[in-house]
């Protein structure tokens, strides 16, 4: 019999089924279910319990990202320093996947990255750069795109680094909207004449930000949200947080920069980032996965304000091309 808790929090059949199942590996039956906003490709929920901790449930109906970001999850807790959630259960039903997390407590950095003192700004700044570098040291592949879990662990199936970098360019700079028409030409142009890279592929984690950290007493407890994860040039990666971390939130960037990149450095070698990469990195963070122009700063600006945001970062990145 269907739980009643699950069935009114999930609307789908096959989504629900996994869902009661995921939470069946629990010693107890959840009192409460509440569907949280995190991500456009799956549904979370978190449940919470009469006597032991909640957790979170995420469900997908494409299980190899999910599958994915469980034995990431698990590689992460196991080889850096940054704290992830721990996995509770994970696996598939009628082929909708589930991931079951305990659920961490903390505030969304997203709200307060820009209130924060400035010290402490640049001290979240440089703990970004340094886990990324940590990130980078920890996981390195023979290839580039999207990792999947095999036998042999985390792999990536792209030889061609450098023409997997232009393609995700390319599809990124594809999804801006008609405002940003006059710059196509300048960065496929840019993208096409990037330079080959022998670069080590390194992981790629896309959505390393501010609103995916989790904070306490000024401290991390934890970074979610690892899905559809990669494998890039380190300087892709790179360049992408630093636009997320050092650019998005305030006017005075310089400071930041310098701190985020003094944490990178502290690990490993900062890469030497090319026009290329910086233009690839704007533009996938300049609309989100279903076409929309993202907000930048908190509270987050309008929709012209973005649009002039993310044009002038382009344009700088093609000035000095």
């Amino acid at each position: 019999m269907s739980d009643p808790l699950v069935a009114q929090t999930f609307g789908d059949d096959s989504v629900r089924a996994a869902a009661e199942l995921a939470l069946g590996a629990l010693s107890e039956s959840p009192t409460a279910l509440e569907l949280i906003t995190r991500g456009n490709r799956k549904e979370t929920a978190v449940a919470r319990f009469p006597t032991r901790g909640p957790v979170v449930v995420q469900l997908s109906t494409e299980p190899m990202w999910l599958r994915t970001e469980a034995a990431l999850l698990e590689e992460i807790r196991q080889r850096t320093f940054v704290p992830v959630p721990p996995v509770l259960a994970a696996g598939s039903h009628e082929g909708v996947a589930y991931l079951l997390t305990a659920y961490v407590a903390g505030s969304d950095l997203h709200a307060s990255f820009s209130t924060v003192d400035h010290a402490m700004r640049c001290d979240l700044a440089r703990w970004f750069g340094r886990a990324l570098a940590r990130l980078h040291e920890a996981f390195r592949f023979d290839a580039c795109g999207r990792l999947e879990r095999g036998e042999a662990g985390l792999t990536a199936s792209q030889q061609d680094c450098a023409g997997w970098v232009a393609g995700y360019g390319s599809r990124a700079i594809s999804r801006l909207p008609s405002a940003f028409d006059d710059l196509t030409p300048d960065l496929r142009g840019l993208l096409a004449s990037s330079p080959a890279t022998d670069r080590t592929p390194r992981l790629f984690p896309w959505d390393f930000r501010p609103g995916n950290v989790l904070v306490a007493d000024g401290a991390v407890t934890a970074v979610v949200d690892w899905e559809a994860p990669l494998a890039a040039p380190p300087a892709l990666s790179v360049a992408k947080v630093e636009y997320l971390v050092a650019d998005w939130y305030v006017d005075d960037l310089e400071p930041l920069r310098a701190a985020f990149r003094e944490g990178y450095a502290s690990v490993r070698e900062y890469p030497s980032i090319s026009p290329a990469h910086r233009a690839a990195a704007i533009a996938a963070s300049a609309v989100d996965s279903e076409g929309r122009v993202t907000n930048p700063q908190y509270p987050p600006v309008d929709r012209e304000a973005a649009i002039a945001f993310h044009r002038d970062a382009l344009h700088s990145v093609l000035a000095t091309a």
